[in-house]
């Protein structure tokens, strides 16, 4: 994006000195603006789950997340500018000018530890992008590490697997949510809509609340916290907040 930017300015000839002084604001800018890295460390029991998976009260039998700052914190149809290309072990991609994508931090310990329970928790996307291609390219590049030893290796990519495969059901695609919700029911062979669980970042896509679905806002993207959060209102909602036999 950086170069990007300095090549649009040279072809509108503003003189040296300016170039220079822009060209450092935009430094400045970029190193503002980076996306969070995803720490290249293997999960272990030392990385606590969301303490709703382990105690031992009713889980959804969906949960779905939305991608953009919801997974991710950026927006795949304006940020990233392909081809993109994994660096440090797939735990980050970069694209065409160098910019660097990867998850919000909680998310690796947050889909790991829900494919861990017993059973493990179906997953599945929701996400409105109107570039498909890059997001699901993106869940393929970027790895998350599955060792459970703390002894084990820290690297990434000696133990991990696609964050694509994390999910049983991918729905990414422009429009109302609601219909990507009708798409994950058909799919999972028609679980019930309030036996799924939605944390998205924006407001507006409520509206699942109309099918049944529960929805949890996340406005500062997804973390263990409110996921357990989350979960606790789908029980309240519920009226399942006590263990069953």
């Amino acid at each position: 994006m950086f170069l990007k930017n300095i090549e649009i300015i040279r072809r509108l000839q503003i003189p040296s000195l300016t170039l220079l002084c822009l060209a450092i604001i935009m430094v400045l800018s970029k190193k503002k603006s980076q996306t969070p890295s995803l720490t290249p460390a293997i999960i272990s029991d030392t990385i606590p789950s969301p303490e709703t998976f382990n105690d031992g009260l009713p889980l959804p039998k969906i949960i779905a997340f939305d991608l953009d700052y919801t997974l991710w914190p950026f927006w795949v149809d304006t940020h990233v500018t392909p081809p993109l290309k994994a660096k440090d072990n797939n735990t980050k991609s970069i694209d065409r000018w160098g910019e660097s994508f990867t998850f919000y931090p909680d998310v690796a310990s947050i889909l790991l530890s829900a494919k861990s329970t017993t059973p493990p928790l179906t997953l599945a996307t929701a996400s409105r992008t109107s570039a498909p291609d890059i997001a699901i390219a993106l869940l393929k590049q970027l790895h998350l590490p599955t060792a459970s030893s703390s002894t084990a290796s820290s690297d990434v990519g000696a133990s991990s697997k696609r964050a694509y495969d994390f999910f049983d059901y991918v729905q990414i695609f422009p429009g109302d949510k609601k219909t990507h919700f009708a798409r994950i029911q058909k799919q999972s062979g028609g679980v019930a809509y309030d036996e799924m669980l939605f944390f998205d970042d924006e407001r507006r896509n409520r509206n699942v609340e109309g099918l049944g679905v529960v929805f949890w806002e996340v406005p500062s993207g997804v973390t263990r916290a409110e996921v357990d959060r989350g979960v606790r209102e789908w029980r309240r909602r519920k009226g399942r907040e006590e263990k069953e036999v």
